[in-house]
């Protein structure tokens, strides 16, 4: 089958996921069900969406024996392994809602790479600690992705409680407590990954990479991330940070870290049009 259609079949797959969840649970009479885990039948379908996904991210990372990575195959491959990681969380904890954000989003992503195709080469691609700490760091931000994405349903249903009035698509989301707590889980596992990421760019950099460890923009941008999360988990630990206040921070942190990698290569790549 052609690479692009591929592409094509996986989006497709995803949004067909997607009406599919608003029909059956986010609309009309569904949302006066109770709402339950993800059934088998949902759970294949979305598992072959991962797998077309999959593929598509291999065939885009490894081309030609030689492994590129810009932007658009930076956005897919984070999407991809957070839709994973929830297909593997969504076994144990209910994560109502994230169906609505992420399977649109990972279309989109899918669908990057095709009209922005990558000529960045990494270096150093064939050792064995680069792809560790290349992993890590995607594992990384995906949780936070993931993390992210929980955020912002989170704060939709608060503001909406404040206000007096919490709508129906809201009304099957989680108790906020719980949706707190698999935040905070979310972030504590993320926020160990990046502290390795970190530790790993810093005192390997040059194994890694080939050259010394540089304060561009990247690594600044990837320091502060670390310095919000870390700020937030010390503030929910001493001091009991949650709601608004734990919600905003994760965003910023989030923001702080997307702009890190994805930032960067988008500038570089689609605005000033540089390989390099």
């Amino acid at each position: 089958m052609p690479p692009i259609l591929l592409h094509l079949l996986a989006a497709a797959l995803y949004l067909s996921l997607a009406a599919f969840f608003w029909r059956t649970r986010w609309r009309g009479p569904a949302l006066n069900q109770p709402q339950s885990k993800l059934g088998w039948t949902e759970r294949v379908w979305l598992l072959a969406a991962l797998f077309l996904h999959g593929f598509t991210v291999i065939a885009e990372l490894f081309d030609d024996g030689q492994m590129r990575f810009g932007f658009a195959i930076a956005v897919s491959l984070m999407l991809w392994l957070a839709l994973a990681l929830y297909w593997i969380e969504s076994f144990y904890t209910r994560m109502e809602g994230l169906q609505m954000l992420g399977l649109p989003l990972a279309a989109v992503g899918v669908l990057l790479p095709l009209a922005f195709p990558s000529q960045h080469l990494l270096m150093n691609a064939s050792s064995a600690m680069f792809r560790a700490h290349f992993l890590i760091a995607m594992l990384a931000y995906s949780l936070f992705t993931l993390a992210a994405l929980h955020a912002l349903l989170m704060m939709a249903a608060e503001r909406s409680l404040h206000r007096g009035r919490l709508p129906r698509i809201l009304s099957n989301l989680p108790p906020l407590m719980t949706m707190e707590a698999l935040l905070f889980r979310l972030i504590h596992i993320a926020f160990v990954l990046l502290t390795l990421t970190l530790l790993s760019g810093i005192f390997f950099s040059e194994t890694l990479f080939g050259k010394a460890l540089t304060f561009n923009h990247k690594t600044v941008f990837a320091i502060l991330s670390w310095l919000i999360f870390a700020a937030l988990l010390i503030g929910r630990h001493l001091r009991g940070w949650r709601g608004q206040l734990a919600l905003r921070w994760t965003l910023a942190g989030f923001v702080a870290l997307l702009l890190a990698y994805v930032g960067s290569r988008f500038v570089l790549e689609v605005i000033l049009g540089r390989i390099a």
